[in-house]
């Protein structure tokens, strides 16, 4: 678990979109109705289609980059905002990071803000039900998968998923994100090897679907690229966790469980409570054993 409890805790909805006009209004008014939610943001990547000005009618604070600068730029300048947004006299937000074309179901993402708020993990990841009409054969998927299984243990479901929410420590760790569609690979294996909890959390959302035409094949192509070049810029700086430490975690994991890479250093108030737990020899004075007894 992580030591963290948020009971206070504020969030805000920070949503990368390029060329979303479409669904970009619907997305921002579902996720202005997530509980503890008090910020929405869009970071119009250099649309074309007034995805900016729906949002913004929609209720969104609203960035734009006059170039597509790709989804990772996106999201730091989304964090960068909230940040500048924050309240001096209170905890800095959670980030929750949603998809521009979840539409109505992105409501669906107030599933991932509890086991942040209540400490259980610093990152939950949402779990997407299958859709129909999906193309490809999970190439990218299995890579992914593999990259965050080798460098930390740990075995996601869905390694893809962009549905993320996560405590400001746990965005500091991954900065800079990794480019492309390689952020979410990179923030998983950066949140883990910083001894960090990651949780997974099943989802009721909806993405628009890639299939097997041209422009899909083309999609999951530069997944792939990117993925991979997320993954081995890691591993040339040898950033993993040793696999003597993630051992136990690997094979005690569960599906929808939190996971943590790096065993958790006990804090000096868990070592005086345990101390305070333990029995005292015949011999202590009456002042030691009172005082524990406290």
């Amino acid at each position: 678990m992580s030591s963290t409890k948020r009971p206070d805790q504020r969030v805000a909805v920070v949503i990368p979109a390029k060329d979303e006009a479409e669904r970009i209004a619907t997305t921002v008014r579902a996720c202005r109705s997530i509980p503890r939610v008090d910020l929405v943001i869009v970071v119009d990547d250099g649309s074309t289609d007034g995805t900016q000005d729906h949002a913004r009618a929609a209720g969104a604070v609203t960035v734009r980059h006059s170039v597509s600068r790709g989804k990772a730029s996106a999201m730091e300048t989304g964090a960068s905002v909230v940040a500048m947004r924050d309240y001096s006299d209170g905890p800095a937000r959670l980030l929750l990071f949603i998809d521009a074309d979840l539409g109505d179901s992105a409501a669906s993402c107030a599933e991932l803000v509890p086991p942040v708020v209540d400490g259980v993990a610093d990152m939950s990841i949402a779990v997407p039900p299958k859709q129909s009409g999906a193309g490809g054969r999970g190439r990218v998927v299995r890579a992914a998968r593999r990259a965050i299984s080798l460098s930390t243990g740990w075995l996601p479901v869905a390694p893809l998923s962009g549905q993320r929410c996560l405590s400001r420590e746990a965005y500091e760790k991954a900065v800079p994100l990794a480019d492309g569609w390689g952020v979410e690979v990179g923030l998983t294996i950066d949140v883990l090897v910083a001894g960090l909890a990651v949780i997974e959390v099943p989802c009721d959302i909806t993405h628009r679907v890639t299939g097997n035409d041209r422009a899909g094949t083309m999609h999951r192509a530069s997944q792939y690229k990117d993925v991979l070049r997320a993954v081995t810029r890691r591993k040339l700086r040898r950033h993993r966790v040793p696999r003597a430490s993630f051992e136990r975690a690997a094979a005690e994991q569960d599906h929808f469980f939190a996971y943590r890479a790096v065993p958790q250093t006990p804090k000096a108030d868990d070592d005086a409570a345990q101390s305070a737990e333990k029995p005292h020899n015949a011999d202590d004075s009456p002042a030691t054993s009172e005082t524990a007894e406290r």
